[in-house]
């Protein structure tokens, strides 16, 4: 089993920064890639950034260029850096790590951005 433990959500400016952890446990061997999806209230949940086993990443347009993902040494934690933060950047943020054929989520954490 997978465990996924995030954290660095909160009530932020916009204009401001935050950054996201989420830290992997369990049996995390294998791993195929490592990402951040959110949900806003009555959307559905979207992929924000994910990065690779070999470190290739990949971002949703709404956010290029002001969102990092690194996961430093391919060890068994995420990071999402998020700057410029604008009010429709407010969701729960979700990590989420594929390995093989399997997918696990994390339990999610709030970030609220206000204008």
């Amino acid at each position: 089993q997978v465990q996924l433990v995030e954290s660095g959500g909160g009530l932020v400016q916009a204009g401001g920064s935050l950054r996201l952890s989420c830290a992997a446990s369990g049996s995390i061997s294998s791993i195929n890639a490592m990402g951040w999806y959110r949900q806003a209230p009555g959307a559905q949940r979207e992929l924000v950034a994910i990065i690779s086993s070999g470190g290739s990443t990949n971002y949703a347009d709404s956010v290029k260029g002001r969102f990092t993902i690194s996961r430093p040494n391919a060890k068994n934690t995420v990071y999402l850096q998020m700057n410029s933060l604008k009010p429709e950047d407010t969701a729960v943020y979700y990590c989420r790590l594929t390995k093989l054929s399997d997918g696990y989520w994390g339990q999610g954490t709030q970030v609220t951005v206000s204008s």
